[in-house]
């Protein structure tokens, strides 16, 4: 596990001065000044609509995985994933296969982010399926385990509660072996965190007061499982990550970066105001990613 602090960029929004008609050029240039500046990871939100806390549900919002092939396809090196997959959203095999296929032409960059879904507005007024929470919750681990299935060397039928696959082949594999990293979201102490445990790479917590708890029973479901909590990289969802329009910021940030390094989270991952000038990126890469490398 590395000890060294990342620094990610979520991009939660798209409604920018341009409109729609520049919107592809703005994500690309925004993709390309990420990865140049030195940020870790790039991700989108699993959302159809704007959600309550950054904007009205009118606001632009694209769809993930389609926005993740073209960021790959504007990128070389920065690793790609929804932050993250609702997963009651696409059919578990079609996720697979959708992170596979997101994988292979990023030259092995992607992740998989899931989570158990929290929209019920957009869900229920697009026609998509939201069933109860401890439904949403069984499905995620049938989801866990078809994509582990199909990233593995058995391509024979899968038969859960809530799935049932007659043959799991995925073809071509992915590029990342044994599979692409499996980032869960959610610090949910009873099922989110035992699912971590037990089947991911990554977590993702909120910068919360509670935080330190949540890492604590994280290592607790670690101890029943078996599995070394060294394991696990932890990531927080830092919102937002604001340099300042002059840098003005940078310092506030960095003490904040200095603390959550000390619980030894990994990676801070966030939307970063502004994104489209572009400056705060830079921003970024100049005076934040160098100081969290060292902490």
């Amino acid at each position: 596990m590395e000890e060294r602090l990342k620094i990610g960029l979520h991009v939660a929004g798209f409604t920018w001065p341009g409109g729609p008609p520049e919107l592809a050029a703005d994500l690309g240039r925004i993709a390309t000044a990420a990865e140049d500046s030195g940020f870790a990871r790039l991700s989108v939100m699993d959302h159809l609509w704007q959600i309550g806390v950054l904007g009205p549900p009118e606001h632009d919002m694209l769809e993930a995985y389609t926005t993740l092939g073209f960021l790959a396809a504007k990128t070389s090196k920065i690793e790609l994933l929804a932050w993250v997959t609702a997963v009651v959203y696409r059919e578990p095999g079609m996720l697979a296969k959708l992170v596979s296929t997101l994988d292979v032409l990023s030259g092995g960059r992607a992740w998989l982010g899931i989570g158990a879904a929290w929209n019920e507005a957009e869900a229920r007024g697009l026609g998509l399926p939201f069933p109860p929470t401890g439904e949403r919750f069984e499905r995620l681990e049938e989801t866990l385990q078809i994509c582990l299935q199909m990233w593995g060397e058995d391509d024979g039928p899968y038969q859960g509660k809530h799935y049932h696959l007659d043959r799991t082949l995925n073809s071509p594999q992915t590029l990342t072996r044994p599979h692409p990293p499996i980032l869960i979201g959610g610090g949910g102490e009873k099922k989110t965190l035992r699912l971590v445990a037990q089947y991911a790479q990554a977590c993702n917590l909120f910068n919360s007061p509670d935080l330190e708890h949540k890492l604590d029973v994280l290592r607790g479901h670690c101890e029943t499982v078996g599995r070394d909590y060294d394991e696990i990289e932890k990531t927080v969802m830092f919102a937002p990550l604001d340099p300042g329009s002059n840098g003005e910021k940078v310092e506030a940030l960095l003490e904040d970066l200095r603390r959550l390094a000390g619980l030894g989270i990994a990676e801070a991952h966030g939307f970063v105001p502004d994104v489209y000038k572009i400056t705060p990126l830079e921003l970024i890469g100049e005076q934040v990613i160098p100081e969290a490398a060292r902490m």
